[in-house]
């Protein structure tokens, strides 16, 4: 459980997930709370669980806030589980469906069972609309096929969480991830979840950069769009090029006139290099990071 800003929600978070994990039998668990270098009192509520229940409730604090892929990726490493759930302390992944989701997984069908919203119920229109048109764009562009609404709550075998840590790259995108390991997937629907308590630490903007980071890790289409933009760019100043030279040869007192028109085309074919520039540096600054092989987080404290 990544968190982040978290305190009010984790006890009633806890109490909770384990009415549901005592009912279902022959099952024992061990719960793992990530601190991502919360600014409140997550921590000192993870403190208490830990005291009260020291053979369960285990936990990483970070030095600070690397993130939620970097969170998730402490939780998979740190988890001993033939069996690895992963899921939000704001009850926001409904935790009445892990009887089902360790049912199918029991069966030996399933590699892994995922959960998915098939609505947005509570969420600013706004920010449903460019969801949606996010899974749409990147599942048009990339191979690896993201499920719309697919939530980062989901129930693995041992053998999947093993193939997601033997992925070590420094730039994260848990979505793309799971479905790119592979492994047969089943997917329970559900409706939309308010939080418990507290507020989301997501922002339009982070998801935003979040999003843009999802379609540069799993797809190098951004990069034909700048060479083809490169190509549309050069054919059309070609193309300008003969058009003036035909004219200035048939209609000899022909002149040149208009420079605001001229200065408009400059300007937008210089934007379009530093927009094509930019795309390629985007994917440069990835491999850059990559290289520094800098550690995805920092521990500050465990237990």
């Amino acid at each position: 459980m990544p968190c982040f800003n978290e305190e009010d929600t984790i006890p009633i978070f806890f109490k909770v997930i384990e009415k549901i994990v005592k009912s279902m039998k022959n099952i024992n668990t061990e719960y793992w709370f990530i601190d991502d270098g919360s600014s409140d009192h997550t921590l000192t509520a993870i403190h208490k669980l830990n005291a009260d229940y020291p053979d369960v409730v285990h936990f990483i604090s970070f030095s600070r806030n690397f993130g939620k892929e970097s969170a998730l990726y402490a939780g998979l490493k740190a988890a001993t589980g033939d069996y690895v759930v992963v899921m939000d302390v704001d009850l926001q992944d409904p935790p009445e469906l892990l009887p089902k989701m360790y049912d199918y997984l029991a069966s030996g069908e399933f590699d892994c069972v995922g959960t998915r919203r098939t609505n947005r119920d509570g969420e600013p229109p706004i920010r449903s609309f460019f969801a949606d048109q996010f899974y749409r764009l990147i599942n048009s562009i990339s191979s690896t096929n993201i499920v719309n609404g697919a939530r980062d709550y989901r129930m693995m075998t041992r053998q999947m969480v093993d193939a997601i840590m033997s992925m070590t790259e420094y730039n994260r995108f848990s979505k793309g991830i799971f479905s790119w390991v592979g492994f047969k997937t089943k997917f329970i629907e559900y409706h939309n979840v308010e939080r418990v308590a507290g507020n989301t630490s997501w922002s339009f903007w982070k998801l935003f950069k979040y999003s843009i980071d999802g379609i540069m890790d799993f797809s190098d289409m951004p990069l034909s769009i700048a060479s083809w933009t490169g190509i549309l760019s050069f054919i059309t100043a070609l193309l300008g090029l003969v058009f003036i030279i035909v004219r200035a040869i048939t209609v000899p007192n022909s002149s040149v006139s208009g420079w605001a028109s001229l200065v408009c085309i400059m300007l937008l074919i210089g934007g379009l290099q530093l927009l094509c520039l930019g795309i390629v540096g985007k994917y440069i600054g990835k491999i850059y990071l990559q290289s520094k092989n800098r550690p995805i987080y920092i521990v500050k404290e465990k237990k």
